[in-house]
């Protein structure tokens, strides 16, 4: 195992440079989705590295349940950083599990909880709410709705509702909330993702903006739609429900919509500063596939051959 096994932990770092570059240089659809494999990636490559290094550990508590060859010295001596790091694994994979948990748990909470709040309106993917609280989110499922108040309607110009409506649209077209749900579980594995869990927040939305432009056919009317909704709404009901102007920077998003569109690529040219964190954070997620997997074949072939037959 030796080094490697930890390269996991810390290549996230590899990512940061993208995760703002990808922001301001790559189309909005591109950066979403490069940005949540690198994430889901290099969460799932640092988890298992945790994961290895908890076996380890363990094999050396007393009345472990694992075999007795396990703590042999020889297989001390063969699998390095036996010690310390293999405890201090055992209560960071258990932290891991359980921001997980509590992640999945509330977002299976909210949008159960939004769901029978709906229950009675059947019969149609809008759900136009009677309350004071301007807000507007789109809730996944099959199929899924569009659920605004009537306070938040009220406050917008006719085209503004359409921009709302296309905006909403496209967050459930695009299936926004897997990306954004894998991205909090990803920062969640590994705190050094979190850059990037703010990076697809935004670009998500930039992408929802983007697509609302195209549906009605003028931009300015989609960035007034957003700048009067972010001045009239409350918070989202969680963060891993899409909402028109409760995530990521509004300002942005409005100046981004009065510049021309961006230009669809859906790959950058690695002569370019985006292209090459690109490139950058792509080869830091290969590299830490590689390196738990070494780790992982490392780890079995030495505690096969330490187990009794």
């Amino acid at each position: 195992m030796g080094v490697f096994v930890f390269l996991p932990l810390v290549l996230p770092l590899t990512a940061w440079p993208v995760a703002r570059l990808a922001e301001l240089h790559l189309h909005p659809r591109t950066a979403t989705r490069l940005l949540t494999a690198v994430a889901v990636v290099m969460a799932a490559c640092s988890t298992l590295c945790l994961v290895l290094l908890m076996v380890v550990g363990t094999a050396q508590l007393p009345g472990n349940p694992l075999p007795d060859g396990w703590s042999d010295p020889e297989v001390r001596a063969a699998v390095p950083h036996d010690g310390f790091a293999g405890r201090a694994a055992i209560p960071a994979l258990g932290a891991v599990t359980a921001a997980c948990a509590r992640t999945l748990g509330r977002h299976r909470r909210v949008t159960r909880r939004a769901r029978r709040a709906l229950a009675g309106l059947r019969g149609s993917t809008v759900a136009v709410l009677p309350d004071d609280t301007p807000y507007a989110y789109a809730l996944p499922g099959a199929p899924g709705r569009i659920v605004v108040t009537t306070a938040l309607l009220d406050g917008l110009a006719p085209a503004e509702r359409r921009a709302l409506f296309a905006h909403e649209r496209a967050h459930l077209a695009a299936r926004h909330h897997r990306h954004l749900l894998a991205v909090h579980l990803a920062a969640r594995a590994n705190p050094f993702l979190r850059p990037l869990r703010s990076a697809v927040a935004y670009t998500a939305e930039r992408w929802a903006d983007e697509e609302a432009a195209r549906a009605v056919g003028d931009r300015r009317t989609v960035a007034r739609a957003i700048g009067r909704a972010a001045l009239l709404s409350a918070a989202a009901p969680a963060p891993t429900l899409a909402a028109l102007a409760t995530t990521g920077p509004v300002p942005r998003r409005v100046a981004a919509l009065l510049a021309p569109a961006p230009a669809v690529r859906d790959w950058p040219s690695v002569f370019t500063a985006a292209g090459a964190a690109a490139w950058g954070a792509a080869v830091g997620a290969v590299v830490s596939a590689m390196s738990s997997a070494n780790s992982a074949v490392t780890l079995f072939l030495v505690l096969q051959a330490a187990t009794p037959l």
